[in-house]
């Protein structure tokens, strides 16, 4: 994995900001931390930083030339199937001059042109530079694996693998008022929108291509679900699929040319790409962490009895609060847009623990969302089969929100569940699964924020974000929202920015497209049912994982952050951050909601409001290092 930038210029004037590509690429130096160069020709600068993953030698250095000199590209990620290609490139006579799997995909759209997409299977974003029609070709993978935002004005067009690249070419930096009010709900801000106006992100499966003055942007791949067509397998037929796809998706992703491993969390989706793993390299390399202050979350045991059962080079990071309290810092300064999905902050650790060991890690990322296996969608099975408990219920309404509530405490947990699930029951399924994947209501952010960033636009891009759901029986669609939303906008998102921000490649064999593919085929009874979530996953691999992974909890990990905003943080709070004068002055948010807000958190009786808190310091930290400075 690596960092890339670039600029296509429209006019002289453009041509101006290309010194700037290499500012752009320092900026990306954890990215690409064994080497970066530039490439300036024409109307085009491109740049690159290298993490050396295949063929690390100076040969498959980039920006990557072809023998005859006419097409440039940067490359971030990896071509999987790279070595079938590069045989049967040289069949047609073609040469390399590295062993790389940049000049292989280099030479497939050489050869192929625009057609080459169906050809790659790999996880990456890059772009082409053709010098003799003066065109640039940028894209991102079918799944939103690797990050590419991109900026244009009637001067230039620039892009760049994070935000802080972008901005480091000096573009306007204008908040986008809507983007806010989706970021005090959902935590994250879903393509293909950003923290900014004019910059976006490219979605998953397009790819833009420029020349002249001509920006056309298209579409090579979507998740081909229709539910008028669900395949016939049947179920026992069905997992022995799952089980071909998935073990020749880890295959695939096994390949490199530096010290590779696992992380395994206990749970059932990192414990099943570990043994699959393990299947086809000796002593494979597995990473767990545990938190001595936090045993109700410690699922470290768990992992043992995978490591031990298939004989993984296991290590165990037994870290404290405070160690993940040390790392705080360094993660909000790694963010270059707003993203309170506090659980960053165990990935980053595990991260930075695991780059000791490996250059390339397998994760599990993507099951939850492609098999069913979050709360949330447990909640909406119920909704959307209805019963004499949802009435009751939903009579409920009114009494739920008299109780405590809080993820901290099993009562306050129930209530908190029974309000959540009540206020859902009232909905259409579109709001319904806009709730639930929300922190906070419509209400909650028009009342924190001024009224100069209330948009009507918002509510535009809440239904296009949301506008795959039709069907309120269709379970599917809850998880291809979820793919399309959740997946590219939290949890790639997350693993991209803590593994770069230690320059750890990360790999997820579940987001193989062929995978993919085919799960979105089945009907969605085999993925989840009133018994189980993540069904088929868990029935296919059953006979592999110890059976105790299936008979326990599923706790996840809570960061002490109430804890640390009553101690260490309080006064980066109160008289920082969130100060009332600041606040004034800086003109964004409504004053007394930042003051309810900190009441809250001191009370008796905070509730959750630690999550909303964390929003805040997230958003008020970049906003002092990217705007207010």
């Amino acid at each position: 994995m690596c960092g890339i930038a670039g600029i296509y210029s429209f006019t002289e004037s453009g041509k101006e900001s290309f010194s700037r590509v290499k500012t752009a690429i320092s900026a990306l130096s954890k990215r690409g931390p064994d080497g970066n160069g530039i490439f300036i020709k024409n109307n085009v600068a491109l740049g690159h930083a290298r993490l050396s993953i295949i063929d690390t030698s100076n040969a498959a250095s980039q920006p990557f030339t072809d023998i005859s000199g006419r097409y440039t590209i940067v490359f971030n990620g990896e071509f999987y199937n790279y070595k079938f290609f590069r045989e049967q490139l040289k069949e047609k006579g073609y040469n390399f001059k590295s062993d790389s799997d940049t000049e292989v995909l280099l030479n497939l759209y050489i050869e192929y042109g625009i057609s080459f997409f169906e050809k790659t299977d790999g996880d990456f974003a890059f772009a082409i530079y053709d010098s003799a029609e003066q065109s640039l070709l940028i894209a991102r993978d079918r799944m939103g694996v690797k990050p590419l935002l991109y900026y244009q004005d009637e001067n230039k067009f620039v892009f760049a693998s994070e935000m802080k690249a972008i901005i480091r070419m000096e573009i306007p930096l204008e908040l986008d008022a809507a983007s806010m009010q989706i970021y005090f709900q959902l935590n994250y801000i879903p393509q293909p929108y950003s923290i900014f106006k004019n910059v976006h992100k490219l979605n998953q499966g397009e790819y833009i291509f420029i020349k002249g003055s001509t920006v056309n942007k298209a579409s090579y791949y979507k998740i081909p679900y229709q539910s008028n067509s669900i395949c016939s397998d049947s179920y026992e037929h069905a997992q022995k699929k799952v089980y071909t796809y998935l073990e020749n998706s880890v295959l695939k992703r096994l390949m490199s040319d530096v010290p590779l491993g696992a992380f395994l969390s206990g749970g059932i989706d990192s414990s099943i790409i570990s043994a699959l793993a393990s299947c086809h390299v000796k002593k494979f390399n597995t990473f767990s962490i545990g938190f001595k202050d936090e045993p109700f979350f410690d699922e470290t045991h768990y992992a043992k009895l995978v490591a031990d059962m298939h004989k993984t080079e296991h290590t165990v990071f037994s870290l404290s609060n405070n160690d993940l309290y040390e790392i705080l810092f360094d993660v909000l300064e790694y963010f270059d847009e707003p993203f309170a999905d506090s659980s960053a902050l165990a990935v980053y650790i595990l991260s930075q623990q695991t780059r000791k060991h490996v250059t390339v890690a397998l994760s599990g990322d993507g099951a939850d969302e492609l098999f069913s296996g979050y709360n949330k969608h447990a909640a909406h099975l119920k909704a959307i089969e209805g019963g004499t408990l949802n009435s009751l219920i939903k009579a409920g309404s009114p009494l739920w929100g008299l109780f405590p509530q809080s993820r901290n405490s099993k009562t306050g947990n129930i209530f908190r569940q029974l309000q959540r699930f009540s206020e859902g029951l009232n909905m259409s399924d579109k709001d319904r699964y806009w709730r639930w994947c929300s922190l906070g209501t419509d209400n909650f952010s028009k009342s924190l924020l001024k009224e100069k960033f209330i948009v009507a636009e918002y509510e535009g891009r809440k239904k296009q974000l949301i506008s795959c759901i039709n069907n309120s029986s269709d379970f599917n669609e809850i998880l291809l929202a979820d793919m399309q939303i959740v997946l590219p906008g939290d949890m790639l998102v997350k693993a991209d920015m803590m593994t770069m921000a230690n320059s750890l490649e990360v790999r997820v064999p579940f987001l193989d497209h062929e995978l993919v593919n085919y799960i979105f085929s089945l009907p969605a009874h085999y993925k989840i049912d009133k018994n189980a979530r993540k069904k088929i996953l868990k029935d296919t691999f059953r006979g592999m994982l110890p059976e105790e992974l299936y008979n326990r909890p599923k706790h996840g990990f809570e960061v002490p952050l109430l804890k640390w905003f009553r101690g260490d943080l309080k006064t980066m709070i109160t008289e920082q951050l969130l100060e009332d004068n600041f606040i004034e002055a800086q003109n964004i948010f409504n004053v007394d909601a930042i003051k309810k807000l900190k009441s809250k958190l001191f009370s008796g009786n905070p509730g959750d409001v630690h999550a909303n808190i964390w929003a805040l310091i997230v958003f008020q930290y970049w906003w002092k290092k990217y705007v207010g400075k």
